[in-house]
C-alpha cells in the first residue's frame, strides 16, 4: 500500500491521500505507479477498451528539413496554398505548392493553430525524393519518416506532442497534412466529437499523466487511454452538441485575428454603425469576448461533467475549468496568464487590440487589406496597385500607390505611416469622434505611462518590433532603416519588386533634401539677432542634431541602399522570408535571432 499527501489540485481530485495496491497498477499499460488514481480510474482500466480501439492514431510526416520544406503560410502566395484538397493523389490536380500543415503549437484546445504548410506538391514528391537520397540505408523503404499512409487531408484530431502545459486537442478539418508534433487521431467510425470532448476532458489530462508525467506525449500514450465507448454512447448526442459549440467558439476567436488565413476583418470594425466612439465600441466588444469566455468556460465544464459521470468519478473529480485554461485569445486570463492582476490584464489587453487596429490599418496602406472588402486583397507575388483597383475599384481608404510608406519623426511626407493612420481613423470611425479616439488609442498604447506620448512614438518605436512578434519573425512587411534610424520606410513583400529597392532610394534623396533644407533654416534662425538667446541656442542645437542625420543618410546611402538598388535583386516568396529578408540584408532593420539555424 502506498500513501501520500501530494494531490492533483489541476485536476480537482478531491482527496488528499491515496492508497492503493500493486495490483491496481498492473492494469494501467506499462505499469505506472499512478498512486494518485482514484479507484474507480484502475476499473477504466480494467475493463481494456482504448482509444485506440475506436480511432487510429498516426505519428506525422518528417520531412527531414523543415527550413527547405515547410513555411508560415502567410510568407508565401495565397494562390499557391491548396486548401480543401481531400487527399495526397488529389494534390496532383492542384496548381499549388503548399499545403495546410499542422505541427502542434501551443496550448489551445478544440480549434486553432493553423499557422504554417508544407511542400507536397504531387503528393509530396519533392520530400520523398530527398529523404531516399539523405537516408540510403532505408533502400527507398521511406514510409518511417515520410507516413503517407492514407490519413492526410483527411478530417481528424490532432493534438500538440510536446507540451509543458495541460493536453490539448484540436479539431483537423479535412486538407491538412500534419507533422510529428501535431500528431493526429481519426476515428474508426468517422464521428469526431465524443473522442476530442473526452481529450479535451480532465478524465483524458489524469489519465495522460498517468501514462506519461513527461512533456512529450507519445502516439502510443494517446491510444492507451482508456475510453469506454459502451458507457459514452448514451451521452453521445449531448457530447456532440457541447463539442459542435466549443469548437465553433474557438473557430470565430481564431479568425479574429489576421494570423488566420480565413481572418476577414476586425471585430472593432464589425460592430454595425462606426460612427460612434472608439472607447465605447472597445467596451461593446469586450463584454461580447467576456460573455464568450464565460460561456466557454460553461461548455467546457459540462463537457468534463459528462465523462465524469460517465467514468463513475463523481465523488473523486471537479468539473471546474478556471479560465486561464479557456483558450480563446479574446480571454486576458489565458493570452496573460495568471499572475497578473486584473488590472494589468485588462490593460494589456486593451493595448493588443490598438495594436491589431493599427496593424490592420497599415494593412490597408499597403494593399493587403480594404475597408471596402473583407478578407485579404493582394497577397500574391509582385501584385500592383492596379491589381487591387481590380478588386477594390472605389476604395474608400486607397493602398498606397508604390508600396513603400515612410517611418520618420515628423510630416516629412504625406504617406507618412502616422498622417496615413489618422486619414484611416478618420476614414474607418467618422470625423465627429476623431480626436477622442486618437487619444484614446494613445492612451492604451502607452502601457508604460510616458510623458507626452503619440502615436508617433509608437510608430518609430514599437510598431515594427509587434509586427516581428506577431508574425512570429517572419514578418510579411519589412523595414528599411539607416543605421540610427533616422530614415525609417515600410514596403509590403509580396508586392516586393526588383525596383522596390530603387522607389526608397528616392524616398531616402528627398528626405535628404527636406532635412538639409531644415538644417539652413536653424542655421539662419541661430544668428537672428531678432531671436531671443535661448531661441538662438536652440536652433545651434538642431543645426548639430541635423548635420549628424545628414551624415547617417549619405553613409546609408553610399555604403548600403544605392549599392543594392543597383543590384536589382528579385526574390521568391516560395524561398520563405528568412531567405530573402536576410538577401536584402544591411538595409533592413536588423530582426534577432533569424539567422539562427532551423530544427529539422
Amino acid at each position: 500500500m502506498t500513501e501520500n499527501q501530494n494531490s492533483s489540485p489541476e485536476l480537482g481530485i478531491k482527496r488528499y491521500f491515496f492508497r492503493a495496491s500493486a495490483a491496481d497498477f498492473k492494469k494501467i499499460p506499462d505499469n505506472p505507479i499512478a498512486y494518485w488514481l482514484p479507484k474507480a480510474s484502475f476499473d477504466a482500466y480494467a475493463l481494456n477498451e482504448k482509444l485506440g480501439d475506436v480511432s487510429y492514431g498516426q505519428p506525422g510526416l518528417q520531412t527531414s528539413n523543415n527550413s527547405r520544406f515547410v513555411r508560415m503560410w502567410h510568407e508565401v502566395e495565397l494562390s499557391n496554398i491548396g486548401f480543401n484538397c481531400d487527399s495526397s493523389n488529389g494534390t496532383k490536380q492542384f496548381d499549388c505548392k503548399w499545403f495546410p500543415y499542422l505541427k502542434g503549437g501551443g496550448f489551445r484546445r478544440w480549434y486553432g493553430n493553423h499557422d504554417t504548410v508544407v511542400n507536397w506538391r504531387s503528393a509530396g514528391k519533392e520530400i520523398k525524393d530527398y529523404v531516399k537520397d539523405k537516408y540510403p540505408y532505408l533502400k527507398g523503404k521511406i514510409d518511417y519518416v515520410v507516413k503517407d499512409r492514407g490519413y492526410y487531408f483527411q478530417p481528424g484530431i490532432t493534438y500538440t506532442k510536446i507540451t509543458s502545459s495541460l493536453f490539448n486537442a484540436r479539431l483537423s478539418d479535412p486538407g491538412f497534412l500534419f507533422d510529428v508534433a501535431g500528431s493526429s487521431v481519426f476515428p474508426l467510425n468517422g464521428s469526431r466529437e465524443p473522442l476530442i470532448g473526452f481529450m479535451n476532458s480532465i478524465i483524458c489530462q489524469m489519465f495522460i499523466e498517468a501514462l506519461n508525467p513527461t512533456i512529450n506525449i507519445q502516439s502510443g500514450d494517446v491510444d492507451n487511454l482508456p475510453y469506454l465507448a459502451l458507457r459514452l454512447s448514451g451521452f453521445t448526442e449531448t457530447i456532440s452538441l457541447t463539442v459542435g459549440l466549443l469548437s465553433k467558439r474557438s473557430r470565430d476567436d481564431w479568425d479574429a485575428y489576421e494570423t488566420s488565413w480565413n481572418f476577414t476583418s476586425l471585430p472593432l470594425l464589425q460592430l454595425g454603425n462606426r460612427q460612434y466612439a472608439l472607447k465605447a465600441r472597445y467596451q461593446e466588444l469586450r463584454d461580447h469576448w467576456r460573455q464568450m469566455t464565460l460561456e466557454m468556460q460553461r461548455l467546457e465544464q459540462e463537457n468534463n461533467r459528462i465523462f465524469i459521470d460517465a467514468y463513475g468519478l463523481q465523488d473523486e473529480l471537479t468539473p471546474e475549468v478556471p479560465l486561464n485554461e479557456i483558450t480563446l485569445t479574446c480571454n486576458p486570463h489565458y493570452r496573460y496568464g495568471g499572475d497578473k492582476s486584473e488590472e494589468e490584464r485588462e490593460a494589456l489587453l486593451l493595448a493588443d487590440s490598438m495594436r491589431e487596429l493599427v496593424s490592420y490599418a497599415v494593412g490597408c496602406m499597403l494593399g493587403r487589406y480594404s475597408l471596402d472588402k473583407p478578407g485579404l486583397i493582394l497577397a500574391n507575388q509582385g501584385e500592383t496597385l492596379a491589381d487591387y483597383l481590380a478588386q477594390v475599384p472605389q476604395p474608400h481608404f486607397p493602398a498606397d500607390d508604390d508600396n513603400v510608406i515612410p517611418v520618420l519623426d515628423d510630416d516629412w511626407f504625406a504617406d507618412d505611416i502616422t498622417p496615413r493612420f489618422r486619414q484611416f481613423l478618420r476614414v474607418a470611425f467618422g470625423d465627429e469622434h476623431y480626436d477622442d479616439n486618437l487619444a484614446f488609442i494613445e492612451q492604451a498604447l502607452n502601457l508604460k505611462g510616458k510623458r507626452n506620448y503619440s502615436l508617433r512614438d509608437y510608430m518609430l518605436g514599437e510598431f515594427y518590433a509587434d509586427h516581428v512578434k506577431r508574425y512570429k519573425k517572419r514578418p510579411i512587411y519589412w523595414l528599411f532603416s539607416s543605421p540610427k534610424g533616422s530614415f525609417n520606410a515600410l514596403i509590403y513583400m509580396h508586392r516586393y519588386r526588383p525596383d522596390t529597392v530603387s522607389v526608397v532610394l528616392r524616398y531616402l534623396r528627398d528626405f535628404r533634401k527636406k532635412v538639409a533644407d531644415e538644417k539652413d533654416r536653424q542655421a539662419a534662425a541661430s544668428i537672428n539677432l531678432a531671436a531671443t538667446q535661448g531661441d538662438r541656442t536652440r536652433a545651434l542645437k538642431e543645426v548639430d542634431r541635423l548635420n549628424k542625420v545628414l551624415a547617417e543618410l549619405d553613409d546609408y546611402e553610399r555604403d548600403v541602399l544605392y549599392p543594392l538598388a543597383t543590384k536589382q535583386i528579385a526574390i521568391d516568396l516560395d524561398d520563405g522570408v528568412k531567405v530573402n529578408y536576410l538577401n536584402v540584408g544591411a538595409a533592413l532593420k536588423k530582426i534577432p535571432g533569424l539567422e539562427s539555424k532551423d530544427e529539422d
